[in-house]
């Protein structure tokens, strides 16, 4: 009878066995197929042919071990604690080869194992960022040693675990956790983690969590860039701002010049867009009667990906009312300034390159039109005129600038001001004094030269524009009239320029109050903050072209 008993056993964990391939088997060619690549590349785990998946699970069927048990609450005689608090408790107070006289329980990922003898195994688990020995002796251990040994067999480097044991110190004074009650599997590992970071980009960002597994840079960018935002709200909020959400689906994406990207809500049967920019959004809030609103949140462009631009992308843009530019340039250095100092502790940061920008002196001005003329030596011409194009694209080939298809005076302008003068906004430099066109919601204003105006800012620093801010128009008439302009733009061939939104004309036939207005772009401050190059970098999750 035992025979037979036992030869069913083994013929009922087999059956298993294949039943478990079989699945997994459906469930890897369901996610390999033909529909299902052309939606997405293939994960490091669908590329691992190693058999650590199917040993890993075959043993624990034979240990009868549930693997992903439900997380039990530890006893009050040994409270779960966070491993940065274990250190602040005991790091100072016990002495080399001491104890405490208290049991804790904390959870982590092993990210080493060392085992010394079949009694004595050391473990380093890493929660939060922090990272602690623990040390598995049979000898302060309280389970059977057959569920010592059992145990300390399963666990591999990348299991998640939890342990309660008594902190102490080594022989040599590292402080540790000697397990006594409880060492338990939460969920296992079932792929090998690199020991090294990931190089490949294509294999970092398509599989991030294996990337911040192996790379602490990439999670302290993720930090820095939490930090930032918090700075922001805390600044925006000490002076009486509102934060507030408006729509990121719209019937009409404007607020920027940009192509966006469309959808259909089947609901209602309607062609959306995904919003481009919160602006027309935020102003109509100015309408209504708040005063002071910012929103940070994600834009949406159909536009190309390099190293400053990303599909989708997070921007803070407030609005204050009765503000003007002279407001907004002192309180854009105040904030960047002060920012600056609360992220990296000094008003001076480095490149990556090693280029030192100092943000504690008085922030450079550069006036866009006089700085075109003397980099051209030349005037510019009268942009309104019908052959303005064809002489600012004579000026272009004479500075050896390729403007590319469609030919308008904002894109044009746009091109001699990011060839010729950006590259040298090395340390945080206001650029002003746009001309009217390149800023159709923008108030005008008359230089010294009584040329009309944008009265606007860009802010640029590292060659990057990190802040764009100008007074808001508030005419009805003539914001309708630039939109007319700006359609023209489209039907020339500019995809980018921004479409006529009527209501959001006749929001402002309401009476929008004299309103300055200003955009950051967040990812970039990030970019500068935590030296990184590339925008992918301060993203947790990068638009990633597939293989």
């Amino acid at each position: 009878m035992s025979q037979k008993w036992s030869q069913t056993c083994r013929r009922v964990c087999m059956l298993q066995r294949i039943s478990n391939r079989t699945t997994n088997l459906n469930s890897r060619n369901i996610a390999t197929s033909t529909s299902c690549k052309a939606k997405r590349s293939q994960s490091l785990a669908e590329a691992d042919s190693r058999p650590v998946k199917d040993v890993r699970q075959m043993e624990f069927q034979s240990y009868n071990l549930n693997p992903y048990p439900r997380l039990a609450t530890p006893p009050s005689t040994a409270p779960m604690t966070s491993i940065s608090s274990i250190k602040q408790k005991w790091e100072t107070t016990l002495e080399k080869a001491q104890k405490a006289d208290h049991t804790v329980t904390l959870t982590g990922r092993i990210t080493s194992k060392r085992e010394s003898s079949n009694k004595l195994v050391f473990y380093d688990v890493t929660c939060d960022g922090h990272t602690m020995q623990v040390v598995v002796s049979r000898a302060t251990y309280q389970g059977s040693p057959e569920a010592f040994a059992q145990i300390n067999k399963t666990l591999c480097r990348g299991d998640i675990i939890a342990v309660s044991g008594v902190p102490g110190k080594t022989n040599h004074g590292q402080l540790s956790i000697y397990a006594t009650e409880r060492l338990n599997l939460l969920s296992p590992c079932l792929h090998d983690i690199p020991k090294t970071k990931l190089n490949d980009a294509g294999k970092r960002f398509r599989n991030r969590h294996v990337d911040l597994l192996t790379n602490p840079d990439a999670i302290q960018t993720l930090r820095t860039r939490a930090q930032i935002i918090k700075f922001i709200r805390q600044f925006l909020d000490s002076r009486g701002f509102l934060e507030v959400e408006t729509p990121v689906l719209a019937t009409l994406a404007g607020g920027a010049n940009a192509k966006p990207f469309v959808t259909v809500a089947n609901a209602l049967d309607m062609e959306m867009q995904l919003r481009i920019a919160p602006e027309l959004y935020l102003k109509q809030l100015v309408i209504g009667g708040l005063d002071r609103v910012y929103e940070i949140g994600k834009q949406f462009r159909n536009e190309g990906i390099d190293a400053d631009h990303n599909p989708e992308f997070t921007t803070c843009e407030y609005y204050q009312a009765y503000g003007n530019l002279e407001g907004l340039l002192t309180d854009t250095e105040t904030m960047l300034r002060t920012m600056v100092e609360d992220v990296c502790g000094t008003h001076q940061i480095k490149t990556r390159d090693g280029t030192m920008i100092d943000f504690s002196k008085p922030f450079r001005r550069i006036n866009v039109i006089e700085e075109l003329e003397q980099k051209t030596k030349q005037p510019l011409p009268n942009l309104e005129d019908a052959d303005a194009v064809t002489k600012l694209l004579s000026i272009c080939r004479e500075q050896n600038i390729h403007v590319p298809q469609p030919h308008t005076v904002s894109r044009i302008l746009d091109k001699l001001i990011s060839g010729l003068i950006e590259p040298e906004c090395i340390h945080p430099t206001f650029l002003l004094g746009h001309p009217l066109v390149m800023s159709p919601l923008a108030k005008d204003a008359v230089d010294e030269r009584g040329r009309n105006i944008a009265a606007r800012f860009e802010l640029f620093v590292g060659t990057r524009e990190l802040i764009n801010a100008y007074e808001e128009l508030n005419d009805p008439d003539e914001q309708r009239k630039r939109f007319l302009r700006q359609q023209q733009d489209r039907i020339d061939g500019d995809g980018e320029a921004q479409m006529a939104d009527h209501r959001f004309c006749d929001a402002l036939e309401y009476g929008l109050p004299p309103t300055a207005g200003w955009g950051m772009g967040v990812d970039r401050v990030v970019q500068l903050l935590t030296e990184n190059n590339h925008i992918r970098e301060v993203l947790a999750f990068p638009v990633v072209r597939n293989e």
